[in-house]
């Protein structure tokens, strides 16, 4: 009928969407197929660049186009070698990509790998101011700060212009006072700090007075969203402790045993030809093979070597054995008097810099002031999860034997606010009381730990144990033991009675091991004809008694025979 508006059916719509989608379909597969007989021709030319343009603008994700333009850049900027900012037309559209590419899909990786490579290249101030600001206008739009491809470059394009760590900092405020719930800012705060306001004395950490104010605004996040957990993990590295310096802390040396014992406060490689640990004994250079205790070529917090008395002046009066490390650098010595078989010089465990930071009054005040704060938080919100972690650390922080009691009370507190990582804080609990534990061990100036029935499901720290001659570890929930272990060069007893223990791969290469005792726990028979789940065992020379009561392993037959062939020299009692 006249004056009627005819609507289309949606049969005819489909039918037009179709068409376009095809014709779109054909223009795309032409343009690629030229810009591929272009390139294979050697055609690098301002075309290249137009049509690749193009495409990219519709599907941006196409990596091998992206490659094409940087051959075209090279080439153009060739074949103008008199312009120092290279090609005109080319900048020129370099920074319109840079302005509008990321903005359209910022989550393709392929054009922040591009905009790297050109701002490399061309790398002239004027062009660099320019991608500088559109790289930081880009984060206006806050649904794309913290898309972790944004952040890697404006890093890189920060550190290639004049963009001052100051001014990244109030750019961090501004985000943050936008938008609490933005990790990438608070993490990128934890990178700015201590370049701006680094701590003489703590590599890795800030100022105190700048330390104090990070708390407060910390505290503001909290308050405002209790259950958002980016400002929780930023207070976590605020409560951080400076990164332990490489250094020896322990020289053991035994003379019945002809060993001597280097321990260092982080893993090294004394292996390296970089590296270099000498031994002087009575002030004389000593040649010596070291390894570590697992007899490979990896880094390690312990280092063993032979210490052959031929030669040595053993009816000497006194003894002197004096490591070096670093060129120099770092150094411990230790004195072997007579009457005595072994000695050994170590850093105290006690020290306030081994598991928490060393604290001034002032701050001792104001951590006192936040714990009291996040337990009335807590007791608002009494199932926040990152409140109550934060409560445990906060103690660990001010004195963690005073509040041991208190801090295993809000474990349990912890799981049950979050049950599915109940694993993960049962280990961070095994390991805050192996910590106090070495405390106490130290305080005490004994050389025996006992660890049983702490319900540990993880061992940790055991580069501290290097002296420990006696532990104990029955009564818990360990799976299994550690390789580590191994760097427990003078344990001579273990008990590991009532575990889960299905392995004993951690007991490898122990010297002074004598008794170990696996009563009531999960080790089994893996080979019919040898038990090899036990060989680790006969790399420790004084092994005398080994108890496997309670075990799978004593119910399989004829196994005491193969375990004496195993270890002909053992008592075993099963």
């Amino acid at each position: 009928q006249h004056g009627r508006i005819k609507v289309k059916t949606t049969e005819e719509q489909q039918e037009v969407k179709r068409k376009e989608r095809e014709k779109k379909l054909q223009l795309y597969l032409t343009c690629i197929s030229t810009v591929f007989k272009k390139r294979q021709n050697g055609e690098l030319d301002q075309e290249m660049l137009e049509l690749t343009s193009q495409i990219l603008g519709v599907n941006p994700d196409v990596a091998t186009l992206w490659n094409y333009r940087r051959e075209v850049f090279l080439e153009l900027r060739k074949e103008n070698k008199n312009s120092p900012s290279g090609h005109p037309v080319i900048r020129g559209r370099f920074l319109q990509t840079v302005s509008s590419s990321i903005e359209f899909n910022p989550r393709t990786y392929s054009r922040f790998s591009q905009n790297r490579f050109q701002l490399h290249k061309i790398g002239k101030p004027g062009a660099v101011t320019a991608l500088n600001y559109c790289a930081i206008s880009l984060f206006a739009n806050f649904s794309f700060v913290t898309f972790f491809h944004c952040w890697d470059y404006r890093r890189f394009v920060v550190q290639r212009s004049a963009v001052l760590p100051v001014e990244e900092l109030a750019y961090t405020n501004k985000l943050i006072s936008t938008n609490f719930s933005n990790y990438s800012s608070w993490h990128y705060r934890s990178k700015l700090l201590p370049l701006i306001h680094p701590d003489m004395e703590r590599k890795g950490r800030v100022t105190e007075d700048v330390l104090l104010k990070e708390y407060e605004m910390v505290q503001n996040a909290f308050f405002t969203d209790p259950n958002d957990q980016s400002a929780w993990f930023y207070y976590r590295w605020l409560l951080g402790r400076a990164e332990q310096e490489e250094s020896i802390t322990c020289l053991y040396a035994s003379w019945d045993m002809g060993q001597l014992v280097v321990g260092f406060s982080r893993p090294v490689n004394v292996l390296l030809e970089s590296s270099e640990l000498v031994l002087f004994v009575d002030g004389r250079p000593t040649p010596v093979k070291w390894q570590n205790p697992r007899k490979t070529q990896s880094y390690s917090c312990v280092w063993v070597s032979v210490l052959r008395t031929v030669g040595l002046q053993s009816g000497a009066p006194i003894m002197t054995f004096f490591c070096v490390w670093g060129g120099g650098q770092y150094n411990k010595e230790c004195i072997l008097y007579p009457g005595r078989t072994e000695t050994w010089c170590r850093d105290s465990a006690t020290d306030e810099q081994l598991f928490r930071c060393e604290l001034s009054v002032e701050k001792t005040t104001v951590l006192q002031s936040e714990l009291e704060l996040c337990k009335q938080l807590q007791e608002i919100e009494p199932q926040n999860k990152w409140c109550i972690l934060t409560i445990i650390l906060l103690m660990r922080s001010l004195d963690p034997l005073a509040y041991e009691k208190e801090t295993l009370l809000y474990f349990d507190t912890l799981k049950a606010a979050d049950p599915m990582r109940t694993a993960y804080f049962n280990d961070l609990r095994s390991k805050f009381i192996i910590e106090n534990n070495i405390l106490k061990m130290e305080y005490a100036e004994v050389r025996v730990i006992d660890l049983s029935k702490k319900d540990l499901t993880s061992l940790c720290h055991l580069d501290q144990l290097l002296l420990v001659t006696h532990m104990n570890l029955s009564a818990n929930q360990l799976k299994s033991l550690p390789v580590s272990l191994s760097m427990m060069q003078c344990l001579e007893v273990l008990e590991v009675d009532d575990n889960e223990v299905a392995s004993v791969e951690g007991l490898y290469n122990l010297p002074r091991l004598e008794e170990v005792s696996l009563r009531n726990n999960r080790i089994l028979l893996l080979s019919i004809c040898r038990p090899s789940d036990l060989c680790p065992l006969a790399t420790c020379p004084k092994l005398s008694i080994l108890n496997l009561q309670g075990n799978p392993i004593c119910d399989v037959i004829d196994v005491q025979s193969e375990l004496v062939l195993l270890l002909p020299n053992v008592e075993i009692i099963m």
